[in-house]
């Protein structure tokens, strides 16, 4: 029975779930043996639910594809990929394709995680550390100013203003990204999913071309794992618009299999998407003549997968340095705004 309420596998959990699944018919073993014997392993844990339900309907419908129908929890690329392997007889190999396409996305998840994290805890570093400048030190220096019983020049007064006020303000602008990152974070994992990353790709560029570099990725992955199982390309191009993220790349994979049903070949078509870079579009029209597009469509996947985690890298080190000197500049304004007042009254008490 359906049951959205829970959250389903993650890129992980699934590519060891098709592995499973892979070694279970590899095996011989019966695929509801098999599923009984996932279900048993996988109780205590939080996924047990999920295991059991697909086992049940496994024992009574027949097919892993109606089991996992069944069960909105399981991702719909997934379940149509596991129907086509049912239906051609190739489900082993294609749950091991599908292994290899959750592993890549898993790796790619958790670089896109670690990129984001460490900025945004110096973020959060830079907020409290110019609050606490602002709240608690820079009230401390004035009382000692005007404990000095010497009163302040008017350009020292306004320095120490000037100096307070670019605190505030850039305080209230990190204040602001933070927030902002944290809510597209959370709306990262709703619905408003697709918006949310077509906002963002307009807004910033190296985030429309990193999310690019990854939707190639997947589409190379895809295809790399239907080609090799012996799927027609139409077959490919009808299920590809459900692993990729964002509109532009969805219109690209579109045009892709319109040119396909007009006749074009599969090199011409893709390369007059413009979906691929021209360096890997002739490697894809070289792996055609060849009669190798599987296996150059993996390659394909690799390298943009590899330019992606490039890509963040890149991302993160004009971050990091720029937040570490936002930072050091901050926190220099509010001592000068204070020292250089005191300063000027510790000569003229000299």
């Amino acid at each position: 029975m359906p049951n959205s309420s829970k959250r389903g596998l993650s890129s992980a959990e699934l590519s060891s779930f098709c592995s499973q699944i892979a070694l279970i018919l590899s095996s011989g073993l019966p695929l509801y043996e098999g599923m009984e014997t996932l279900a048993e392993s996988a109780k205590g844990s939080e996924n047990e639910g999920l295991y059991k339900n697909a086992s049940d309907a496994v024992n009574q419908t027949g097919t892993l594809y109606e089991a996992l129908r069944q069960d909105e929890r399981w991702p719909h690329y997934l379940v149509e990929m596991v129907g086509i392997g049912e239906q051609t007889g190739q489900l082993e190999k294609v749950m091991n394709g599908l292994a290899t396409y959750y592993g890549r996305e898993d790796r790619i998840r958790g670089a896109i995680i670690n990129a984001v994290t460490y900025p945004l805890v110096l973020g959060i570093m830079l907020v409290l550390i110019v609050l606490i400048m602002l709240w608690k030190v820079l009230p401390v220096f004035r009382r000692v100013l005007n404990g000095m019983g010497v009163g302040m020049t008017s350009s020292g007064r306004t320095l120490m203003n000037v100096g307070s006020a670019i605190g505030w303000v850039v305080l209230a602008l990190v204040g602001l990204a933070l927030v902002a990152v944290i809510v597209c974070a959370i709306l990262t994992r709703t619905s408003a999913r697709g918006k949310v990353l077509a906002a963002l790709s307009h807004l910033f560029p190296p985030i429309h071309r990193v999310s690019m570099k990854l939707a190639s990725s997947r589409v190379a992955s895809v295809l790399s794992m239907m080609l090799s199982s012996g799927f027609p390309t139409s077959e490919a191009f009808r299920l590809l618009p459900s692993v990729v993220s964002g509109s532009e790349a969805a219109g690209k994979v579109e045009a892709i299999r319109k040119s396909l049903d007009s006749g074009a070949t599969f090199a011409d078509a893709v390369s007059e998407s413009k979906l691929f870079d021209p360096l890997e579009n002739r490697m894809i029209r070289m792996g055609v003549a060849a009669g190798r597009e599987d296996q150059v469509m993996g390659t394909v996947a690799e390298l943009y997968e590899e330019q992606v985690e490039d890509s963040i890298t890149q991302l993160v080190s004009i971050i990091e340095p720029t937040l570490i000197a936002l930072l050091s500049v901050v926190i220099g304004a509010i001592l000068l705004s204070v020292m250089l007042p005191m300063a000027g009254i510790l000569t003229s008490m000299l």
